[in-house]
């Protein structure tokens, strides 16, 4: 007599994480069409923006539903790097325009509260390192993708781990580890010993003068890291003595870049998927926006 046939248990959905902020930024600065209100006194592109690249990425760029959470920066998040160098970031303009996107950021998070998509923040800690918390603690067999434009994820990237960027052409929007050494010639194990020679212009952090991007991969060959290059004899000539002379900035530098994957998040993957997100149209319209 054949035994019953149990139900397989259900399949655990990916979790995508958003770099709330970087998404919001993307959609008010780059969104194809500017969106008003009916009577047109009201701007609202970053919000309308804000859910319709993230419908759009869901529904075209992952195979299934994922479970979603945004993650925002706090407003102090900044602070911990800042005490290592107060240049960190200093360059960002702080004025009217270059702030816009933040008028839309109550009523974001409205909408998300609205359509059932888990959402976080902490005063005191940036998106990068809450988003690489949550990959930690995220069980190793669940597939993670990461929604951002910031190649500071690259450094979290594994197997199982890739960085979701909307911005690249079709087919060539996920980025895994062969993506990034392709690239770079470096591993995600070593992006951060990479930017810390080459600098990252986008947070304020110049890198090693003297040192391109041909000349970091060369001296990271091998799957080296900054702490090696000394004993691998790679400082005693040419550029490497560059980095010789500099090494204590570009260990800073590193520790800058390096996401803090020990942050205390509040927030608890489901293990459900999110539910499907509505037209952004109807987000609008339900927040009494139109």
């Amino acid at each position: 007599m054949g035994g019953r046939v149990l139900p397989s248990a259900p399949q655990t959905p990916p979790l995508l994480l958003v770099d709330g902020h970087n998404l919001l930024w993307g959609a008010t600065f780059g969104f194809p069409a500017e969106i008003r209100s009916r009577d047109k006194t009201r701007l609202l592109t970053g919000l309308f923006g804000f859910f319709a690249l993230l419908r759009v990425a869901i529904r075209e760029d992952l195979s299934e539903p994922p479970e979603v959470i945004v993650v925002f920066d706090g407003q102090y998040g900044s602070t911990d790097r800042q005490l290592i160098d107060p240049s960190y970031k200093a360059q960002r303009p702080t004025d009217a325009a270059a702030l816009a996107p933040i008028q839309f950021l109550p009523d974001v998070k409205r909408g998300l509260d609205h359509c059932g998509i888990t959402w976080t923040e902490l005063d005191h800690a940036e998106a990068d390192d809450v988003i690489a918390a949550l990959v930690h603690t995220t069980p190793p067999s669940r597939q993670i993708l990461l929604m951002s434009r910031d190649r500071d994820y690259y450094q979290l990237v594994t197997d199982r781990v890739s960085v979701l960027n909307t911005k690249m052409r079709s087919g060539h929007r996920h980025i895994g580890p062969a993506e990034v050494y392709a690239r770079y010639q470096v591993t995600p194990t070593q992006w951060a010993d990479y930017r810390a020679l080459t600098g990252d212009p986008a947070d304020n952090i110049p890198g090693v003068r003297g040192i391109g991007a041909k000349t970091a991969a060369a001296l990271l060959a091998d799957g080296l890291t900054l702490d090696k290059l000394h004993e691998a004899g790679r400082l005693t000539s040419g550029r490497g003595k560059a980095v010789r002379d500099q090494f204590e900035l570009a260990l800073k530098w590193r520790d800058m870049i390096r996401l803090d994957h020990t942050t205390a998040v509040a927030v608890v993957p489901t293990q459900r998927a999110s539910p499907d997100l509505p037209r952004p149209a109807d987000v609008v319209e339900a927040l009494d926006l139109w």
